[in-house]
């Protein structure tokens, strides 16, 4: 039986956007960004291009907890896999208005052209939408958090320098980051395959609350066998598991990381989804 997880009074383990996360080495001091200020980096674009100054940012990744539910409610329903992952952002899960995506598309590209420009301010805001992001991705992929840390320091300081190799699509930079983060680890690890590192105790940071301790234990530890079982995947299907549903980028974002087209990427996470339920025979989806 799911747990009946109440709403209210939820604790966030993942910083919401544009509030830098405290961790350590991982902070804009390490990348020597300026502090972060209202979004005036954006102003004279805005008066030019219709960009609001102060307009929506992009939602981060999912938390860990509406990630999981996600994943489950793939694995009960054949025809989830087609569909988009909402992120989450400060204003809670599900789908924003098309126009409000918009907007803050428009917002990340005029950042981008400043970063790429040499203003550090405007860089230092695109860090702040992407920094949960990236770290999510890393941490997963090395399940230690001192390393974790550095190599998604050092994910932006090379982002930073390369800046100016990025063409901007009308896709979310997103997917630039993620490819950048993912060519570090490789090397780190003298190997591209992907391994799905993720401890379970990371995943215990739970975003809301379940009603009673005893249903508490059993969503743990369905979790755990989840997790468990996203272990056994294939390296492909691990990954695409992960950038779907654990960080939530969208189907072309995805595409573009992995290197394959969006039909590719379809097939593979359904081949994934039908891998877990197969792993997780006997289990209640």
């Amino acid at each position: 039986m799911r747990a009946n997880r109440t709403p209210a009074s939820r604790p966030r383990p993942v910083p919401a956007p544009g509030k830098a996360p405290a961790r350590g080495r991982l902070a804009r001091a390490a990348l020597h960004l300026p502090a972060l200020v209202p979004a005036t980096a954006t102003a004279h674009v805005a008066a030019g291009g219709g960009v609001p100054a102060y307009g929506p940012v992009l939602p981060g990744p999912p938390t860990w907890r509406s990630a999981l539910d996600a994943l489950w409610a793939s694995l009960a329903d054949e025809g989830f896999g087609g569909v988009e992952l909402a992120r989450t952002g400060a204003g809670g899960p599900g789908p924003r208005p098309l126009e409000q995506e918009s907007d803050a598309q428009r917002r990340v590209a005029a950042l981008v052209h400043l970063a790429q420009q040499g203003d550090k301010e405007a860089f230092a805001q695109l860090y702040d939408l992407y920094v949960d992001t990236i770290f999510r991705y890393v941490l997963v992929r090395v399940a230690n958090r001192a390393l974790a840390e550095d190599l998604t320091s050092e994910t932006f300081i090379r982002a930073m320098r390369r800046i100016d190799s990025f063409t901007w699509q009308g896709k979310d930079i997103a997917a630039w980051f993620v490819t950048i983060a993912r060519n570090l680890i490789a090397d780190h690890v003298k190997s591209a395959r992907f391994r799905f590192e993720v401890a379970t105790a990371d995943m215990r940071d739970a975003d809301e609350r379940v009603d009673a301790p005893d249903t508490e234990v059993l969503t743990r530890l369905r979790d755990e066998r989840l997790v468990a079982a996203i272990k056994q995947l294939g390296p492909d299907q691990a990954e695409c598991i992960t950038l779907r549903f654990l960080q939530g980028l969208s189907l072309a974002d995805t595409a573009r990381v992995l290197g394959k087209s969006e039909g590719a990427v379809k097939q593979l996470q359904l081949r994934a989804t039908r891998a877990l339920r197969k792993l997780l025979d006997g289990v209640e989806l």
